[in-house]
């Protein structure tokens, strides 16, 4: 009986001490996202499973895409960012061109299981050999249309420029446009036409020498021309009438006035959860005329990163870890930062029935799509600012497409040498 008295409170003591431990081990960290209603709201339930799982508690910082990039950029020069950290593919580059600006996740491979990515995965949150990050999702530019507005005008889902301007013709005179785009989508998908005309990255790999022509940049600006000609969009004067706002939260978007647009795949909810009318359904890159390719940008979507100030850097590896790796928290996110790069993420949501049709097909689209190879330089906020003020300009009617094919170019020229 002795013994036995003597085992139950050895055992008694080994407990209370793993549960001190425990105790003594759990941080308090904070993580900072952007994203919409749908992203916010999943994440917090996913950190508070992930504090029960690791012991670690976790504040967290929460807001939209717009004014992200410069409160984050004022908390890394006071070193005060968050200790886990979403941060876009090629702001890595500006906060960490050495590779020393966050931690280098390969020292907690132990606590981060970095098997689910492969190394073409990982290579893009590589600098100097340090892990920069971990991807959440890779992702890629594509064209998205409402089922139900185009079912309602009896038409089908374009496949063409040549469709989008009948089907104008078709819903103009009930006050709907069939496709828009407007502030940084409208960026993004000039871009993108002049990457087809081109065949090309904007710079050349490797280096900050510019590889389009102001030949290139006109052709883009003159087919969005032709679009708003058309009616395939709203001008710029008219979608600015409803104020400085994206289109996600835009009242003609919302109430189905607008047939389509054109986002990242990994930002399906946010486009898609808003709409009071039927549901997104991805296409096929529409190409304009003499394109050399499907001028698809394809990134990770984003990446976690641990700040190299963090206290506890190895705490929030664990959280990390959590987040993206345990199937429990997998599930709570679902496909709120898109298609999940991690490998048990994928199959769990695959598995569980949790990746709609749009995510699958839309992924698929990108994953066969031809295009440039990034640049994280084109995301730089200095080359980002050339490319906004110059299509403003041309929108507003100020410069023909010639000037402004001429002016973007001695602008990036100024800003890529510069960094």
């Amino acid at each position: 009986m002795r013994k036995k008295s003597i085992l139950a409170a050895l055992s008694l003591s080994l407990a209370t001490s793993v549960v001190a431990t425990s105790v003594a081990s759990a941080a308090d960290l904070r993580m900072s996202w952007w994203g919409g209603d749908g992203r916010h709201v999943a994440t917090q339930k996913a950190l508070d499973y992930c504090t029960t799982k690791t012991g670690h508690k976790v504040k967290a910082e929460f807001a939209g895409f717009e004014g992200y990039l410069e409160k984050l950029t004022t908390q890394m020069a006071g070193s005060t960012e968050a200790d886990i950290i979403q941060v876009d593919w090629p702001w890595l580059f500006q906060f960490s061109k050495e590779g020393e600006g966050f931690a280098d996740l390969k020292q907690f491979s132990g606590d981060l299981d970095l098997s689910q990515w492969n190394d073409s995965q990982l290579a893009p949150a590589m600098i100097e050999g340090k892990l920069n990050g971990v991807p959440v999702s890779v992702t890629g530019a594509t064209y998205y249309f409402s089922d139900e507005i185009y079912r309602k005008a009896g038409l089908e889902l374009p496949k063409s420029w040549e469709d989008l301007a009948a089907a104008a013709k078709k819903m103009n005179p009930d006050g709907v446009y069939p496709f828009d785009s407007t502030r940084v989508i409208l960026m993004l998908m000039i871009e993108a036409f002049a990457a087809q005309i081109s065949g090309q990255e904007f710079v050349k790999p490797g280096t900050n020498e510019l590889a389009w022509t102001a030949e290139d940049i006109a052709g883009a600006l003159k087919h969005y021309q032709w679009m708003v000609d058309n009616g395939i969009v709203r001008s710029a004067k008219d979608a600015a009438a409803v104020g400085n706002v994206e289109i996600f939260d835009d009242p003609a978007w919302v109430s189905g006035r607008i047939g389509g647009t054109y986002f990242w795949d990994s930002t399906y909810s946010k486009y898609d959860d808003p709409l009071t009318v039927g549901k997104l359904v991805p296409a096929a890159p529409l190409k304009i005329e003499g394109a050399k390719s499907d001028g698809v940008y394809k990134k990770p979507s984003m990446v976690f990163a641990i700040s190299r100030h963090s206290k506890d850097q190895k705490a929030a590896a664990q959280v990390i870890n959590c987040l993206l790796n345990d199937k429990d928290a997998i599930l709570i996110l679902g496909d709120s930062r898109g298609l999940p790069a991690s490998a048990i993420a994928k199959a769990t949501l695959e598995e569980a029935g949790k990746l709609t049709r749009e995510r699958l097909d839309g992924a698929k689209i990108v994953a066969e799509a031809t295009g440039p190879v990034m640049s994280p330089l084109i995301e730089h906020p200095s080359v980002q600012e050339v490319f906004k003020d110059v299509i403003e300009q041309f929108a507003y009617g100020q410069m023909t497409a010639e000037e402004a094919g001429e002016e973007m170019i001695d602008g990036l020229t100024r800003a890529l040498r510069r960094l």
